[in-house]
């Protein structure tokens, strides 16, 4: 269920299925310097994440990234009491029924920024996602901004992967790009994050990129340039 993908950093794929596109899904736990975890973008909790989870550490952090990736926070909430729960702009309004310790900007909490940055991703205030950057492993970890769907897939996403020419390569979706409304506050997203140090680049949706992250993401943009 979670596997080691580098030092200190894990992750865990599950299915997920929406409007009939097989896009699953995917969850990152790092483990901080004081042995507790930050978990980003948390999956359904079944018997086998919650013991894969423990063995691991301490849940610290729940991070739901941006204002769609919070349908399975209850269950986590619920199971770890304890854990400081973060969220975008915005997401704290619309999940009234969750109590947030913190909001989501530009600058990491003092519990991860020693090994986590982070900041926002303007112009798409539909989604409020924030990217982060685990230093130690020079790993981008993003969630809607782009997929990386490179495997078969069903004809329903394969036909909406093909439309958006974003099958097999990382590439914003058809959706993401219509939500991104100020397209010059994105482009300058971009750039803060093309600045960070990184290589792999990990995505909620699709297979890890190990290598190349910082052409990749150019090139996932590009069409932000096309389109002054």
């Amino acid at each position: 269920m979670l596997k080691e993908l580098d030092k200190d950093l894990y992750t865990a794929d599950g299915p997920f299925t929406t409007g009939g596109m097989q896009i699953g899904v995917r969850m990152n736990v790092v483990r901080l310097p004081d042995g507790g975890l930050f978990v980003h973008s948390p999956m359904a909790l079944d018997d086998d994440l919650r013991r894969a989870t423990d063995a691991l550490g301490p849940v610290r952090v729940l991070v739901a990234p941006n204002k769609i990736h919070h349908l399975f926070l209850d269950d986590w909430v619920a199971a770890y009491p304890e854990a400081k729960l973060w969220g975008p702009v915005g997401l704290p309004d619309k999940r009234k029924d969750l109590r947030f310790d913190g909001v989501l900007l530009d600058d990491p909490d003092a519990a991860w920024a020693d090994v986590i940055d982070q900041q926002q991703f303007y112009g798409a205030a539909y989604t409020n996602e924030v990217v982060f950057l685990h230093k130690p492993t020079r790993t981008l970890v993003m969630t809607d901004l782009a997929f990386h769907i490179t495997g078969p897939v069903n004809w329903i996403t394969r036909a909406y992967l093909r439309i958006g020419r974003c099958h097999g390569r990382l590439k914003t979706t058809g959706i993401m790009r219509a939500v991104i409304r100020d397209k010059q506050a994105a482009r300058e997203s971009v750039e803060r994050m093309l600045r960070w140090d990184f290589d792999r680049i990990l995505v909620a949706h699709g297979e890890v990129l190990e290598h190349g992250g910082h052409a990749a993401l150019r090139e996932a943009f590009e069409w932000l340039s096309e389109a002054r």
